[in-house]
């Protein structure tokens, strides 16, 4: 059995040769940055086209829309079957069929996996963002976000820690080729059922699934646009392998730079794009879908950024990774489902006011939790 570590210096050592082998220009060092740069883009022209200010897209928040979308919560300002989700999943899913990497595993450690990706959303909700969205809040000026990036590089840097000491969730196995196309077929389902239901104009709700008619939720670019983003982001991700939480993890272990090169990439033609269209706007006061509370900001990261190194990847990896047929990934992506909609349901999720009522407890009991998953996963002691 293999540790996170050993498995990360693998990848880094044999990087060059992977690519050479499987003629897969995405993973190279320029695939990664144009990957980075094309997703900083559709991102600022999905808020342009309508998506809320610094969310072009943020994988926790629209997770959080779709739970409130099917009814698992009922927050009425936050319920939205967000498309780029859907699509960023089937995007993944084509890929890997396209280029041979459909591969459905299973089996590490489900429960703890579904676990991390509940505590990562009550976590990244305190904050109001994911790793995604932290990039996009600093590339449209917000100087909250900076507070959010210090405590995601914290919460990795602990899960580097215990890399270090052989942590590992266990070894993932081989499945039968119909496992892996459960997250996929769910995807396409509720695709499906969008355009089956769609909404009437004014209302809350339209047959079966809940829609938002005031507040983030209600903000939109239009289905086709965001659907297609969703498929391209999907696609050259399966391909780069592109993972925040998976570049701020090399760099700290190994001093790779490769996936940052990515972040980097995102956040600059972000930023670009945001002075062009005058959408940049620094400071504290008047953020978009932002809360005022710095120290919950850096805390509710270390506890998200905690729980996606341990689970071995961002959110948006984790979406990608289910499209590939890996079902440890899935499962980490209905925790993160479940658990923004209990941020909503039980006062653990942040607002433009400040930090829910729990959300304080919530935060500091996941960073406990995520600690003790750590301490006794680890195969050589803490």
């Amino acid at each position: 059995m293999r540790s996170a570590v050993e498995n990360g210096r693998t990848r880094a050592h044999n990087l060059g040769v992977h690519m050479k082998s499987g003629f897969n220009i995405f993973a190279t060092t320029t695939g990664i940055v144009v990957t980075g740069l094309v997703f900083g883009v559709l991102a600022v022209l999905l808020q342009q086209a309508g998506n809320p200010g610094n969310m072009g897209i943020c994988v926790v928040c629209f997770n959080r829309d779709i739970a409130g979308a099917v009814g698992l919560h009922r927050a009425a300002v936050v319920q939205y079957l967000r498309p780029e989700i859907l699509g960023m999943v089937l995007g993944a899913f084509l890929s890997a069929l396209a280029f041979g990497e459909y591969k459905p595993r299973g089996g590490s450690s489900p429960i703890l996996r579904f676990l991390l990706g509940a505590i990562a959303g009550i976590g990244a909700l305190v904050f109001l963002g994911c790793p995604w969205r932290v990039i996009l809040r600093l590339a449209g000026g917000d100087a909250h976000a900076l507070f959010g990036l210090a405590g995601l590089i914290v919460g990795v840097g602990i899960g580097t820690l215990f890399f270090r000491k052989g942590f590992s969730l266990g070894r993932s196995q081989g499945q039968g080729k119909i496992s892996g196309l459960i997250l996929p077929a769910i995807m396409l389902g509720l695709t499906v059922l969008y355009l089956m239901d769609p909404q009437i104009p004014g209302e809350p709700k339209s047959g079966v699934l809940f829609y938002s008619i005031k507040g983030p939720g209600s903000q939109h670019a239009p289905f086709l646009f965001s659907l297609a983003a969703g498929l391209i982001v999907g696609f050259l991700a399966q391909r780069s392998r592109f993972c925040t939480m998976g570049a701020m993890r090399d760099v700290l272990l190994f001093n790779e730079w490769h996936l940052a090169l990515g972040f980097l990439a995102m956040l600059g033609s972000a930023l670009v794009l945001n002075l062009s269209f005058g959408s940049f706007h620094w400071g504290f006061e008047n953020q978009p879908v932002a809360q005022p509370n710095d120290l919950w900001n850096f805390l509710g990261m270390v506890t998200a950024g905690l729980a996606f190194a341990l689970a071995g990847g961002c959110p948006g990896r984790q979406l990608f990774m289910a499209g590939e047929g890996d079902n440890d990934a899935a499962i980490f992506a209905l925790g993160l489902i479940v658990g923004t909609a209990m941020a909503h349901n039980f006062g653990m999720a942040s607002s433009g006011a400040g930090i829910g009522p729990h959300g304080a407890a919530a935060a500091l009991s996941g960073l406990a939790i995520c600690l003790c998953i750590g301490f006794y996963n680890c195969k050589r002691g803490a």
